[in-house]
């Protein structure tokens, strides 16, 4: 998965870039076409109510010069409230374009809203000539904005030629507003007024033809070079001079829809040019969005492919190593334990990857390095047991002449003094030969001492407790006539010596030592209690996880000798022993011997009272 997951990073990468190519490239041709609906549902309309408002202004000028016609008037009004409402209506399809759209809009409704007082203002004769078309000229400046805002598109010469074509229309516009401020006799305000709309329309038409294309500025060409608009500007220049040419409205009416129509044919002549345009768009749109997918596919297919690939042999790879670790390697070492030979086959794994077979000869070269290192150490242990042996063998013969030795000087002693100080001896050579046969124990070997009639379990534990330092402070109970197979006697004897030494070492000198004994549903149960200060619960786990499960003899953990004799010797008979807390604040040691250790007591009429507790039948 972390392969696949890194391969999915660049991968998902490209997605990320192809979509945003596709988006790109997809929205050019959408604007593209989006262009021709802003043109029907708001420019179109707002052309018609511009041409409405612009009557409206001319014949509401008329009306204050005391020279028009109040039913014109009204007839003008209802044409442009119909163009308004048109505006409204489809305006209201393509408002929400944009965010700036939709505020230029806003901005258009909040002016229309203002026709109604700037009428009233006209009819109670509250407002002058100039105001007027200063009032009406403020909405069409707003429905230009308009056009401005909508004109916007990604294709830079449609953008300009539609720049250049609005300039136009507002000249048209200033054009209407010299109609309607030079109709009849000005004032100085007026021609000062007249004078700036003349400058503005001369300039913007002489900035705006120089830009048009040729297939558009003919039209406009033939228009300012007619005689009717020579005629025009000389009129303008005379009105200027404070005359009142005749003639004046007729010729500028004639002027202004000559120039709305040419208007209308180039704003027509630019839509059309969007449509071929977004085609195009589109068709290099599809085409690069489709090579560009089947990059992406082919792509995906090979990573996934060499990523899958890279994952089966991984994980061949990571099961070899598994099963080298968890298996061959743990049977190789219990081979070697047991003395047995090992072949060790190499790691092989099949893989085209260089990188993947160099790890695999790595770990085969690890493989042979762990092994050689488990029989280094097999042989190791094998030469400290038989070191183990040797040594505890020798001092076995040893400490068995010296016990005989002893025995005759006890036998030929008089001196109660001397007699018991051979009774000291005889005790530390009895716990020396303990000691040694911890030795041959720990070696893996078995010890020479063996009973061969069963033995009460009370002398075992008289005997166990006789071969510690401290004897005088353990206290043997009284106990059941069980008696214990004459075979595990002698490791039974040494198992419970050394829970009790342990229980006179870590426990005050003044304190006694119980052991107990009684049967148990499953065999026979000894109890070495002592009062020391005890174990928490995590050392307690740890020891018994020891005794249950006997550890490999570790020559640096030389301060828990005994309790690799305890284990050993437990789990040699099937003798479960078991740690806890004692009542007393110490601890106890449990011994569960198996019942097919335990034999039942021996019968009264064949119990004597023995000189000694136990014989010991030594073998070599």
């Amino acid at each position: 998965m972390k392969i696949i997951g890194l391969l999915l990073v660049p991968l998902a990468s490209m997605v990320v870039l192809w979509g945003v190519i596709t988006a790109v490239t997809a929205t050019e041709s959408l604007e593209l076409r989006q262009y021709k609906t802003l043109w029907t549902n708001l420019r179109l309309p707002a052309y018609k109510l511009i041409s409405e408002i612009q009557r409206e202004r001319l014949v509401s000028a008329r009306l204050l010069r005391s020279s028009g016609d109040k039913s014109a008037v009204a007839t003008q009004r209802t044409r442009t409230d119909a163009a308004s409402d048109a505006f409204r209506q489809f305006s209201s399809k393509s408002k929400d374009r944009s965010e700036e759209i939709r505020t230029q809009v806003d901005a258009v409704y909040t002016q229309l809203d203002r026709l109604d007082a700037i009428r009233g203002e006209i009819d109670t004769g509250l407002s002058d000539r100039l105001h007027t078309v200063e009032a009406y000229s403020a909405i069409n400046d707003t429905l230009f904005g308009l056009h401005k805002r909508v004109a916007l598109i990604d294709d830079i010469p449609i953008y300009e030629q539609s720049r250049i074509v609005i300039d136009l229309g507002y000249a048209k516009e200033l054009l209407t507003r010299e109609q309607a401020v030079a109709f009849g006799p000005t004032q100085p305000a007026e021609r000062r007024l007249f004078t700036e709309l003349v400058g503005n329309r001369r300039f913007l038409l002489d900035q705006s033809l120089n830009e048009l294309d040729p297939s558009l500025r003919d039209q406009q060409v033939a228009l300012i070079t007619s005689p009717a608009y020579q005629r025009m500007r000389i009129m303008e220049d005379q009105i200027i001079a404070g005359q009142a040419p005749r003639s004046w409205l007729t010729l500028t009416e004639g002027l202004s829809k000559s120039f709305q129509e040419s208007l209308m044919r180039a704003s027509a002549a630019l839509n059309t040019r969007t449509e071929p345009i977004a085609d195009q768009v589109l068709s290099r749109a599809l085409l690069l969005a489709g090579t560009a997918l089947g990059l992406v596919v082919v792509s995906i297919a090979f990573s996934l492919r060499m990523g899958n690939r890279l994952s089966k042999e991984l994980g061949a790879l990571r099961l070899a190593a598994l099963e080298v670790a968890q298996e061959r390697l743990p049977q190789v070492v219990a081979k070697l334990r047991k003395g047995e030979k090992v072949e060790m086959p190499e790691l092989s794994v099949a893989s085209t990857t260089v990188e993947i077979d160099d790890v695999g000869q790595a770990f085969s070269t690890v493989q042979q390095t762990a092994v050689e290192a488990a029989v280094g150490q097999a042989q190791l242990s094998e030469g400290v047991g038989h070191v183990f042996r040797n040594l505890a063998r020798r001092s076995q013969t040893l400490l068995h002449r010296q016990r005989i030795q002893l025995q005759d000087m006890q036998h030929r002693a008089t001196d109660p003094d001397a007699l018991d100080d051979l009774f000291k001896l005889d005790h530390l050579t009895t716990r020396m030969r303990r000691h040694a046969e911890g030795l041959i124990i720990l070696s893996g070997a078995t010890p020479g001492r063996g009973w061969s009639r069963p033995v009460p379990l009370l002398d075992v534990a008289r005997g166990a407790s006789a071969e510690v330092e401290d004897y005088q402070r353990v206290t043997v109970e009284p106990m059941s006539g069980q008696r214990l197979a004459g075979p595990v006697v002698g490791d039974v004897i040494h198992l419970i010596a050394e829970l009790i030494e342990n229980a006179t070492v870590y426990s005050p000198k003044h304190t006694p030592v119980i052991v107990r004994g009684e049967v148990a549903a499953r065999g026979f149960v000894f109890e070495v209690e002592d009062r020391g200060l005890g174990m928490s619960a995590e050392e307690l786990a740890e020891l018994n996880e020891r005794l249950a499960s006997p550890p490999e003899f570790d020559l640096a953990d030389s301060d828990r000798l005994g309790l690799f004799v305890v284990s050993r010797l437990a789990a040699r008979h099937d003798i479960r022993v078991t740690l806890r807390g004692s009542p007393y604040g110490g601890t106890t040691a449990i011994v569960l011997i198996p019942e097919e250790h335990v034999a039942e007591p021996e019968p009264e009429a064949h119990v004597k009272e023995p000189a000694r507790p136990m014989r010991v039948v030594r073998s070599e």
